[in-house]
């Protein structure tokens, strides 16, 4: 294994979350296009060998160059909870197109302390793309550096979710639909593959009415750091309010507007 040592500068962390990140994206790649089988979590998400290796062999990875830095993913238990810094992970995000041959899924990882997050990196290995940002530092998409559109009204504006059927919170279904309905593009190219759309103007606003922090944490610095605006749906600006809500910043507040809850629906 490489013994580059990394420091904790914002510009090293990110550095080695894009390694890490194309490192897990190499070794799920080895099952993309193959028949493997599919099992269901607790949770109803579906799971594969390539996820749990993937993820087995970037914990690893971390723990060499990082040891005293907890870890938190998405497929194993929780190491060293109590560090002040931690190495979020999700080894496949979008593992339901990864079992169907699509090639919108991808491999996060972002460096945080407490909710801060101080590196994020994103791998698509199927289409080639590598994303990675630090606070200060930028976002940097394929070795070039990445922003947000000019975009700056809705009729203009493409639209991206995971799903709009939002079947974990149905209540937001009429929400989505106003916002849909002023937006001159609405599609589902969603899970990790559609902040990469708005981080690198490809796409004004992604939408997710549910997120884990393995999901969001990477997708933060990703966005900000390209010129964006991240929040959940109540409009605090975190990768940790349990949804999110990423958009440029011209449509930063006529796409929340519709959006935007004061109460908390989670039931």
């Amino acid at each position: 294994m490489s013994t580059v040592r990394y420091n904790e500068s914002p510009a090293s962390l990110m550095q080695a979350a894009a390694e890490v990140a194309k490192f897990a994206a190499d070794i799920a790649m080895g099952w993309y296009h193959s028949s493997v089988q599919v099992e269901t979590k607790g949770d109803g998400s579906p799971v594969t060998i390539a996820d749990r290796e993937a993820e087995r062999q970037t914990r690893a990875w971390l723990q060499e160059r990082f040891p005293e830095y907890g870890l938190f993913g998405e497929e194993f238990e929780a190491v060293r909870p109590e560090a002040k810094r931690r190495w979020i992970l999700d080894p496949i995000d979008g593992t339901k197109a990864f079992v169907r041959g699509v090639p919108l899924w991808g491999t996060l990882i972002a460096c945080c302390e407490g909710d801060t997050v101080l590196a994020g990196a994103a791998c698509y290995p199927a289409v080639n793309e590598l994303i990675a940002a630090a606070p200060g530092e930028g976002c940097w998409w394929n070795g070039t550096r990445a922003s947000v559109s000019s975009v700056s009204t809705l009729a203009e504006a493409t639209l991206v979710t995971t799903d709009e059927r939002f079947l974990d919170r149905p209540h937001r279904r009429a929400a989505w639909q106003t916002l849909s309905s002023e937006v001159a593009v609405c599609r589902t190219w969603g899970d990790c593959y559609g902040y990469l759309l708005v981080a690198t103007g490809r796409a004004e606003i992604m939408v997710d009415d549910i997120v884990n922090p393995w999901d969001a944490a990477a997708m933060y610095p990703l966005i900000t750091e390209a010129g964006g605006r991240f929040s959940d749906w109540r409009g605090c600006d975190t990768a940790f309010g349990g949804n999110v809500i990423a958009t440029n910043s011209a449509l930063a507040n006529a796409a929340r507007r519709p959006l935007l809850e004061s109460g908390d629906h989670s039931a």
